[in-house]
Order: C-alpha cells, then structure tokens, then sequence
C-alpha cells in the first residue's frame, strides 16, 4: 500500500511540472536575437534610453527613425506641423530604410504626440510589411499616456500577432523637461521593462 501511494504521488508530481513547464513553454516567445528588430522614434531621447533597455535584455538591432526632411527644433513650430500631417494624414518620407525579411519580431517604439501615434511611425508602419511578423509597441510620454497610438499599431499591423506594450511617463517637452531616464527614473524604468519582457517570455 505504501508503494501504491509513493507511486501515485510521485506520478502527481511529474503531471504537475509538466504542466507548468508547459504553461511557462506556451508564453515564451521563440526567437533568437538575431531576428529582433527595435526600431524607435525620439526627440528627447527618452524613448531611445528604453530601446536601449529592450536590447540589453533581448539583444537584436537597434534602428533610430530618421526623417528625409527633419523637424524643426523649435516645440510650437514642431506642434503646428504634427498637428497639419494628423489631420491630412500626410506620411513624412523617411530616411530610414530596413529590410525587414530577416526579422521575426519587431519592437516598435515611439513618443505619444497629440494623443496619437507620430506620423513618422505611421509612415514605417505603412511602407513596410509586418505581415506574420511578432509586433511589440512600447512608448514615452508626458504623462497623458498612449492615447490612440497602441490602437493604431494594432490597426497598422492587422496581420502580425501584437503582444502587450510597455508604457513610461518621459519628457515634458513644453515645459522644458527633456531627458529623464537616469538616477532613480532609470532604475525604475529598467526594472518595469525587465518584468515587462519576462511577462512576454523573453
């Protein structure tokens, strides 16, 4: 009788990690860092610092969004031009240019800007096909949040899996508050942006 019961507790061991592995297995996402692509959109270098974040952790190429013709420098003028490409939806031609073939997943980065995604973003969004592809948005902002702008990556990348994004509070530009991500901010953010990608299964 009792080597009944050390079997069956035993068996019930057995059962119970190969659940959990399994279930640990389901949420990994199988890639290699050599099929990662983090391209990012910034202004204040916020955004970059947490790109930077992501490639620590996960590896794979880091590609900033440069524009044919930059922004102005100037906040009001760079405002009032967003402001015009949002409601006419003009996509600003960039420089940038990637071969997206050898990658498998893509970390999409970006400020919010008027409450939407940037048109640059929308512009690479748009010229480039994510089609089966493993898209991952992540963002900085000035403390209103992402707006619009998960939403339409989503609408952007219909055809690729979208997984859950990574949201910071960043710059506030318009007060003249432009880099944050050091002392205690950059530890903070590390730290969300390390459980972050492990929730992901990286």
């Amino acid at each position: 009788m009792r080597f009944f019961l050390l079997f069956i507790f035993l068996f019930g061991s057995l059962s119970c990690t190969s659940q959990t592995q399994t279930e640990i297995d389901a949420n990994a996402v199988e890639t290699t860092p050599d099929k990662i692509l983090i391209v990012y959109l910034t202004r204040t270098k916020n955004t970059k610092a947490v790109a930077k974040m992501i490639e620590a952790k996960v590896g794979g190429t880091l590609v900033s969004l440069e524009l044919e013709t930059p922004y102005p420098e100037d906040y009001e003028a760079i405002v009032a031009q967003v402001a015009v490409e949002n409601e006419t939806g003009t996509l600003p031609p960039l420089k940038t240019k990637v071969d997206l073939s050898r990658y498998e997943t893509i970390f999409v980065g970006f400020p919010t800007w008027g409450m939407q995604l940037p048109p640059p973003m929308k512009t690479f969004l748009n010229e480039n096909d994510l089609s089966g592809k493993t898209v991952i948005p992540f963002n900085t902002n000035a403390g209103y949040g992402i707006g619009s702008s998960f939403e339409t990556v989503a609408e952007l990348c219909s055809e690729s899996t979208i997984l859950e994004g990574y949201s910071t509070r960043g710059g506030i530009e318009r007060n003249g508050v432009l880099f944050v991500m050091e002392g205690e901010k950059e530890v903070e953010v590390k730290k969300e942006v390390h459980d972050w990608l492990t929730n992901l299964g990286f």
